[in-house]
């Protein structure tokens, strides 16, 4: 028992490293929802994300941005 009571001892003199500063979190840059959608939609998105080896939600986020992009678009042109 002595034993360890000694190699306790060494041990706290020992300089241990410092751990790295954790970087900041990024901003968050989505929420979660829940969405109802058509099971035709559903499926063709999981379909297209099989076919990609993308998220289906990824897919559709996408194809949400490009229609607000047109609209923006279109409404900038008028």
């Amino acid at each position: 028992m002595t034993t360890n009571l000694a190699n306790l001892a060494n041990f706290t003199s020992l300089e241990l490293p410092v751990a790295p500063r954790r970087r900041a979190r990024p901003p968050k840059r989505k929420t979660r929802i829940t969405i109802y959608l058509d099971d035709e939609v559903l499926d063709a998105f999981r379909s297209r994300a099989e076919l990609t080896g993308t998220g289906y939600q990824t897919l559709i986020n996408a194809a949400l941005r490009t229609r607000l992009a047109a609209q923006e678009a279109a409404a900038a042109a008028a």
